[in-house]
């Protein structure tokens, strides 16, 4: 046998070693949503969900940036539809959110921050396969309300915990020029704090699995 068809046997006779431990590993441990998906799945969940933005998806722009109208409006809607997995602050430390398979992500966090808002906008819009991320919005292309959801998802490393849990947050004011450019600097601007509605937890479950009250 020619030396390259001995290689390519190898590798996969190799590969099948490999998946054959794996999946012996899995049938001995089980599937369990508390568990926590391993640095190769990560890594693979994070190209998937790139490549199934499309490109054109992805370089759109948020109509509304980080207008303080537009911050309050994403907050209220954040609180009935998505503090319920991902919590106030968006880094997803609820119970349910933790106990999803994916976690609920921490949205303060670079792997969502670092995300375009054509991307966030997509992914509010049309969910994430296997996961617990549903499809929101209407599907439009100007859907007012999924954009207003990517401004205040831009302003969540803003908040702190304290002020989660305290329902007040601080909101760009007018005279902030580039925020995100002052924050990398290490500088704040001008800020302003407003009421942060608390978990409407809820209409949230009853939104998600369609309860209905006596």
């Amino acid at each position: 046998m020619p030396r390259p068809k001995r290689i390519l046997v190898a590798l996969l006779l190799a590969a099948a070693a490999v998946g054959a431990v794996v999946f012996i590993g899995m049938i001995r441990h089980g599937f369990s949503a508390r568990d926590r998906p391993s640095a190769a799945e990560a890594f693979l969940a994070h190209r998937m969900r790139h490549w199934a933005v499309p490109a054109k998806s992805r370089r759109l722009k948020n109509p509304f940036s980080d207008s303080a109208e537009a911050v309050a409006a994403g907050r209220a809607h954040f609180a009935d539809h998505c503090a319920l997995c991902h919590g106030n602050d968006g880094r997803g430390q609820t119970e349910i959110g933790r106990n999803l398979y994916p976690k609920a992500p921490d949205m303060q966090a670079r792997e969502t921050q670092g995300l375009s808002d054509g991307e966030i906008f997509y992914i509010i819009k049309n969910g994430v396969r296997l996961t617990g991320m549903p499809a929101w919005g209407k599907d439009t292309p100007d859907d007012a309300e999924s954009w207003q959801l990517v401004s205040f998802i831009r302003h969540l490393p803003w908040i702190t915990r304290e002020r989660a849990r305290g329902d007040e947050v601080d909101e760009p004011g007018q005279s902030d020029g580039d925020e995100r450019s002052r924050r990398g600097k290490g500088i704040s601007g001008g800020r302003r704090k407003v009421r942060l509605p608390l978990t409407r937890t809820l209409k949230g479950v009853e939104q998600c699995y369609a309860i209905r009250g006596s």
